[in-house]
Parts: structure tokens; C-alpha cells; sequence
């Protein structure tokens, strides 16, 4: 007979777990009602991964919907009010002025630029806080008391693949993204669905939206069509040429193979990793698709997310997604806007990727905070940086032509918003220079971001880390502070 394995702690492994019988006997069911039952403990007492867990202290917020803008919208031309911009437009700017790493060559070529370049579209002071909004979205302005705007980000590169992966893991190197640190760190609130989804995902997804060293089991669930009306929801998720009990009873003999196979192989996070998928897949059955199930919605919520309204519709339908999946329980959901790259006909194409958005996002707050989940549910507006003040694709032109050209790259300082979750609203956090080129009072790095929306959670950001490679890894690597400033 082998002999018996020893765990951890130094106890003997019995000769038949519990376990073991229930799956062996009665054609596995009571492995599955113990797989269930095991999901509702405490983290220090039971097997899933994604059960809830306890945060290290009170937090404000209990899930994440991040809105992602890909491309990098303008914020010199949305959310960062600069008068001066207006006055010296078409004036060159003194090289002095700008930031220190543009001089030194980290970005875009030079020779592309030209003047400085004002916005063609007009600012007010929105709501009783008086934030200065652009009127391109005159929907989200509506909603200026619940924001919480940061005009000071800086990130540390300028080209898109980098910028956004330091956007979602942290750092510029494949890394777990911050979805799969969050749920790692707190588990999901329903165990039917799964902790972090990503709808219509970015550029990258395998990083941007992955887990990397952490488990498997904590890497986003992708919805990439789910925006159309007849699109794809979650891939595989059931096979409609086979009835419900045989689809149990094919699960319950792959995952006993499985089973066998882990315990001949030892501690496998990888393999576990997948067993613990097949199981989640099997309990999503019956429950995602009513999730995603938007004709439960009544005529007047559609028509407030802008669907079955042109250009309103793709992302109204992200949005409502958005909404149904956080009230459902997941722990983090990311959906995204594409098409932010403005690099020639800047404002003809920023207001049709407003247009887009515009609408969806304020019914989505409106939807949130009417619903009661505003509170606790921090709300991320952001792209991966800004845009130049100055105009680009200048070269070669013998006469500028402003409504030709776009904006470029601009990692040096930018805006994004917050809103819900425990954050002041009505409020603008540092500030850039007088162009917006580079953030000059209050800096906030990608990591104070990072560390803040943990602090949100529940989360320290200095505590949460994973033992990797002979040392403990963390979202924030080894940088990072909470701005309780603009916590309520």
C-alpha cells in the first residue's frame, strides 16, 4: 500500500476523506453539494478561492466598475479647465515649459508638433461644487456633485501597450492585473458567477486582464461581444445539444479524472486552478444567463442607458451589463470604450467617442445610485494618459490647419474621475500646469491610485501580497500612498 501523504501541519492524510467517498458514491452528486457547502466558509476554512473574504479593515466600497476609455482621452479638452490654453492658442510654447522627460526624448517625435492648440468646445461650471466640465458631455456633467476629479495622474510611459498595462497591473512588465489582485484579496460575493469581468476587453487582455503568478481561477471571465444585441455572452458556458443532467454528469466525470490526477501530482495551482473553473462554470449555468439577460429590463431603463438608440447602443449595453453583474455580486467589472487614439482630426473624432459614452455613463450613475448601490460601489472613468496641449501632425505642412490636426501621447499629467464608493464628490484633486501638460501640484502615480482604490476595499495596499519567485509581490510593487484627501 503507498503510503500516506502528510499535510502541512503534519497530520496524516486519512485513507478516505469525506471527500473521497462523496465523490466516489451515489454518481458524485454529494461531491458537488460539498463543493457548495465548502464555498460558504470563511477563507481560512474552506477550499474555494473565491469565497468572500474578510477585508483588513472597514471599507467603503464593496466592488469595483471600471470604465475604461482606450486611446487616451483628451483631458485638456473634457475635464481639465485651462483658460490659458484659450488665450495663447496657435502660440509656440518655450521649450522650457514643457516636461523635463518630453525635452529629453521620452515620447512621441517633435517634429510633429506644433502650437499650442485650444478646444474648440466650450466649459462651464457644472452643479452646486461648480466643476468645470466640457459641454462634449453634457450627460456626465449632470452628475458633477458625485465626482470626484484627479487632474494630476502621471504614469511612466507614453506609448499605448505599456501605459495600459501599468494602468491594470501596475507596472510596465506582465504582472496580475488589478482585478485579479481585488478578488484574490476579497473573493466574490456570489458564488455562482465569477469574481471579475471584463466586457468588450482592451488591447492585451492576456495581461491586461489576467492573473499572471496568481491563480488562474482570478483572472477575468471575458464577455468580448456582449455589447451587440445577439452577441456573444460567455463562451462554452453550455452546450445546447446537450440536456442539463447529462451535462452534470459529464462535468462530474472529467472533474473526478481531474481530481485523480491532482492528488497523484501533488500541490498543482494550476491544475486546481482548473478544477475549480470547471466547478464555477457548472454552478454559472443557471445563473448567468439571467444576469445577462437584458429583456428583463423594463423600456424606461433601456432608454435611460441610451439602448436601441444608434450610437448609444453598443456601450449602453456595456453599461447596463455593468450594472446588473455588480447588483448580481461580482466583485469587479471593467467594460471599454475604443477609439480614444485622437491623432488627427481631434475634435471631429472626439465627439463622436464622447457621443458614444456620454449618455450610457450617466444612466449607469443615474441607474447606481437610485438603485442604492452608488454608495458602495466605487465608480473609475480613466483612459491609460492624456493628450498633449500642443497640436500634432504639423510636419510637413506648409499651412496648420487646426481642425486637421490631433493631440499626442501625454504621460506627464492628466485626469481622470471617481465617483461612489467612499469618495468626495464635487471636488478636483491637484492640477496640472497652465497648458496641462504636466502635472504641477499633488501628483497622483498610477500606485497612489492603485493603493487608494485598495484602501476603498478594505484593502492595504502594503499587506496584500503574494509569495512569488522568493518574494512577496504586491499591486503596488514597492511604491504607493492612500490620498485620503479625497475619501469622505
Amino acid at each position: 500500500m503507498p503510503r500516506p501523504a502528510l499535510f502541512p501541519c503534519g497530520q496524516v492524510t486519512p485513507w478516505t476523506t469525506r471527500r473521497d467517498f462523496l465523490r466516489r458514491s451515489a454518481l458524485g452528486f454529494g461531491a458537488l453539494a460539498l463543493t457548495a457547502i465548502a464555498d460558504q466558509h470563511t477563507w481560512g476554512h474552506q477550499s474555494s478561492p473565491l469565497a468572500a473574504k474578510t477585508p483588513h479593515f472597514r471599507p467603503r466600497a464593496k466592488r469595483v466598475i471600471l470604465l475604461f476609455m482606450e486611446g487616451g482621452p483628451s483631458h485638456v479638452d473634457l475635464i481639465d479647465y485651462k483658460p490659458e490654453l484659450f488665450r495663447r492658442h496657435g502660440q509656440r510654447l518655450a521649450p522650457e515649459l514643457m516636461p523635463k522627460r518630453w525635452r529629453e526624448g521620452k515620447g512621441e517625435n517633435p517634429e510633429e508638433f506644433g502650437p499650442l492648440m485650444a478646444t474648440p468646445v466650450q466649459f462651464a461650471q457644472r452643479g452646486q461644487s461648480g466643476l468645470w466640465i466640457s459641454n462634449a458631455i453634457p450627460h456626465i456633467a449632470q452628475h458633477a456633485d458625485q465626482l470626484c476629479i484627479i487632474n494630476s495622474m502621471v504614469c511612466d510611459s507614453p506609448e499605448h501597450g505599456t501605459a495600459v498595462q501599468q494602468f491594470h497591473t501596475g507596472v510596465l512588465v506582465p504582472r496580475p492585473s488589478m482585478g485579479a489582485w481585488i478578488v484574490y484579496g476579497l473573493g466574490t460575493e456570489n458564488q455562482n458567477l465569477p469574481g471579475f469581468v471584463v466586457i468588450s476587453p482592451p488591447a492585451g487582455s492576456t495581461v491586461n486582464c489576467g492573473s499572471d503568478f496568481l491563480p488562474a481561477i482570478y483572472q477575468a471571465t471575458i464577455l468580448r461581444d456582449a455589447d451587440k444585441p445577439n452577441g456573444e455572452k460567455i463562451r462554452y458556458l453550455t452546450d445546447p445539444a446537450l440536456p442539463g443532467e447529462l451535462r452534470r454528469h459529464q462535468l462530474e466525470l472529467l472533474q473526478a479524472i481531474n481530481r485523480s490526477h491532482a492528488e497523484r501530482s501533488g500541490h498543482d495551482p494550476l491544475l486546481e486552478s482548473l478544477i475549480g473553473s470547471f466547478e464555477l462554470a457548472f454552478r454559472m449555468q443557471q445563473i448567468a444567463p439571467q444576469v445577462l439577460d437584458l429583456s428583463r429590463e423594463t423600456a424606461e431603463t433601456l432608454a435611460l442607458y441610451g439602448i436601441g438608440q444608434g450610437e448609444t447602443d453598443a456601450f449602453g449595453r456595456q453599461c447596463l451589463l455593468a450594472r446588473r453583474l455588480a447588483e448580481a455580486g461580482v466583485r469587479f467589472i471593467q467594460i471599454t470604450s475604443k477609439g480614444w487614439d485622437h491623432h488627427g482630426a481631434m475634435f471631429r473624432s472626439l465627439k463622436a467617442s464622447c457621443a458614444k459614452v456620454d449618455k450610457p455613463i450617466a444612466g449607469l450613475l443615474t441607474d447606481l445610485r437610485r438603485r442604492g448601490l452608488l454608495e458602495d460601489t466605487l465608480v473609475i472613468w480613466s483612459g491609460e494618459f492624456g493628450r498633449t496641449p500642443l497640436a500634432q501632425g504639423v510636419k510637413g505642412k506648409k499651412e496648420i490647419r487646426f481642425d486637421e490636426l490631433g493631440r499626442g501621447h501625454n504621460s506627464y499629467g492628466w485626469s481622470l474621475w471617481l465617483a461612489g464608493g467612499g469618495v468626495r464628490g464635487g471636488m478636483c484633486y491637484g492640477k496640472t500646469d497652465d497648458f496641462g501638460f504636466q502635472a504641477v501640484d499633488q501628483p497622483v502615480h498610477i500606485h497612489d491610485l492603485h493603493a487608494t482604490i485598495l484602501y476603498l476595499l478594505g484593502l492595504d495596499h502594503e499587506r496584500l501580497t503574494f509569495r512569488h519567485a522568493g518574494r512577496d509581490f504586491r499591486l503596488t510593487d514597492v511604491y504607493g500612498r492612500v490620498i485620503h484627501d479625497i475619501i469622505a
